[in-house]
């Protein structure tokens, strides 16, 4: 028997692929299902990923759960996605992508990023007033990826009709209509971002970026509609083509919707194949030091705080696939129940790895100390360190991470954080939740069906949008599967393995720039 009336098709599009669910408006899911996508990663920097195979990939999730949940077409109104962000996809007039997807890890744009600057010696203080985040020299952000399409593959940017971030290229491929919002295009680096609910592209940033403005996507609200699904995709997928399709959403802003941070004295984390520090604040706000930034975000008249922390998840991940349970010469190690394994082998392991540290920063760092060159690795492995020790401080590792980070982010949102709701893949575990309340030393609240906070949270959007719930109601909505307490008796303990943890971070910068420039 439905819980609800009516549901909505949310749509999570992570870096590992798409998380599709059916929510309902008292917070139930219907049926939900996941599929992969591929990352191809390429000399110089260069990450991609193939847009036909996340559509594909979208198309099958979507036709699987439609299917299995058994609902009629009548009762899906409304489709709304979320997606990994910072990421370009070039496309012509009929809304054909050119080439793959350029991805958040891609680096190949730095050269043209440091040429702006050097065109434009003020680029810092005009980006920074006026949108909130500069052009960085890292050239990760989405302006960089259009600069290096411009320059280095002339004939691509000639033919592209629209450049679209990830969730934008979706609900084009729904709709048939190339559309925006300011929380979108954030990271294109082209809006007014000092007031709200902006449909216009800044005219003064178009023109020192280079990118013609006739390649924007149109600008539309945060909380708008960008059309009605198509008649062939409804008639694949299972939907009515009077289906409504909203405004997207990066997974970030879907984070700080979900575990509720608009409002309470909490501040929200993720760790998905990232890691993410959410709050919600009532300004534009810039700390370029620390890479922390505010962006328009998906509830009307509020920011969100941007505070990416580095890869996390996907760290774990790699961690498993290449060092414990490997497909190689040395033999056949691989397991489907890597993830499972590794949360008996941990507890094996006491708080502080026998003092082993790890480094988390196997693409480079991010906020609170940017830079590309940096990696990570062991420090203090000795003959008695156990897979068990290594495991457990890759979690601890993840964590150190987020305590440094802590302090900035209070700062900029001068809020003091009572407790975090966790979410994403990591919160599954059992083990992170305690490691992360022992080393931040406050408590840690375990989303419930942790996956699916961000596919809930926007389908629950959508109802919001529709006028059938109001952001009480979703707050209440945002359920909580367990408390950890931070323990006292591992405070010194972690206290020091952190101080040595900012130490590694300092020591080895010089020696990773020699080795990665």
């Amino acid at each position: 028997m439905r819980q609800s009336e009516h549901y909505i098709l949310a749509i999570d599009l992570g870096t590992g692929g798409p998380k599709v669910s059916l929510v309902g408006q008292r917070g139930d899911i219907a049926a939900s299902q996941i599929e992969s996508v591929d990352v191809q990663l390429l000399p110089k920097g260069g990450a991609e990923q193939n847009p036909a195979q996340i559509w594909n990939a979208i198309k099958t999730a979507c036709k699987g759960v439609i299917g299995s949940s058994g609902l009629p077409a009548e009762a899906i109104i409304g489709v709304i996605c979320c997606s990994q962000y910072v990421s370009i996809v070039p496309v012509d007039e009929n809304g054909q992508p050119l080439m793959n997807m350029i991805l958040w890890m891609d680096r190949r744009g730095n050269q043209h990023h440091v040429a702006l600057h050097k065109e434009h010696p003020d680029a810092l203080e005009i980006w920074s007033e006026i949108h909130g985040m500069p052009p960085l020299p890292g050239g990760t952000d989405s302006l960089a990826h259009m600069r290096w399409i411009k320059f280095d593959c002339p004939d691509i940017y000639a033919r592209t009709d629209k450049f679209l971030e990830p969730m934008d290229y979706v609900n084009l491929r729904f709709t048939g209509r190339p559309a925006a919002t300011q929380c979108t295009a954030f990271p294109m680096l082209l809006t007014d971002n000092r007031t709200l609910n902006a449909t216009d592209y800044d005219a003064e940033l178009v023109r020192r970026s280079g990118i013609d403005a006739v390649k924007l996507p149109e600008l539309i609200p945060v909380d708008g509609e960008v059309g009605t699904v198509l008649p062939e995709v409804a008639s694949e997928l299972g939907l009515l083509p009077s289906t409504k399709v909203f405004a997207g959403i990066n997974d970030t802003q879907a984070g700080a919707v979900g575990t509720a941070t608009f409002e309470g004295s909490h501040a929200g984390i993720c760790v998905g194949t990232t890691s993410v520090m959410l709050a919600d604040v009532d300004f534009k706000g810039t700390d370029s030091e620390h890479m922390i930034f505010s962006v328009p975000g998906a509830i009307p008249n509020h920011y969100t705080v941007m505070a990416e922390n580095g890869l996390g998840g996907k760290v774990v991940e790699h961690f498993l696939e290449n060092i414990v349970f490997p497909d190689d010469d040395f033999g056949n190690n691989s397991s489907d129940e890597c993830f499972s394994a590794l949360e008996k082998v941990v507890s094996s392991s006491p708080p502080g790895s026998k003092n082993l540290l790890f480094l988390p920063w196997l693409s480079g760092a991010f906020a609170p100390a940017e830079d590309e060159n940096m990696r990570g690795g062991f420090l203090n492995m000795s003959l008695e360190t156990t897979r068990a020790d290594m495991a457990r401080a890759v979690l601890e590792g993840v964590a150190f991470n987020f305590r440094w980070l802590l302090p900035a982010v209070e700062s900029f949102a001068d809020k003091h954080f009572d407790f975090f709701m966790f979410s994403g893949g990591g919160a599954m575990s059992n083990t992170w939740p305690q490691i992360l309340a022992d080393i931040l030393e406050r408590p840690v609240h375990q989303m419930s069906d942790p996956r699916k906070v961000n596919t809930r949270a926007i389908g629950l959007l959508g109802f919001v949008h529709l006028g059938q719930l109001s952001l009480e109601e979703l707050a209440k909505l945002c359920s909580v599967n367990q408390v950890f307490e931070p323990r006292v008796e591992y405070q010194a303990r972690y206290n020091l393995l952190f101080d040595q943890f900012i130490q590694a971070y300092k020591q080895n910068q010089p020696i990773f720039a020699a080795l990665n420039q």
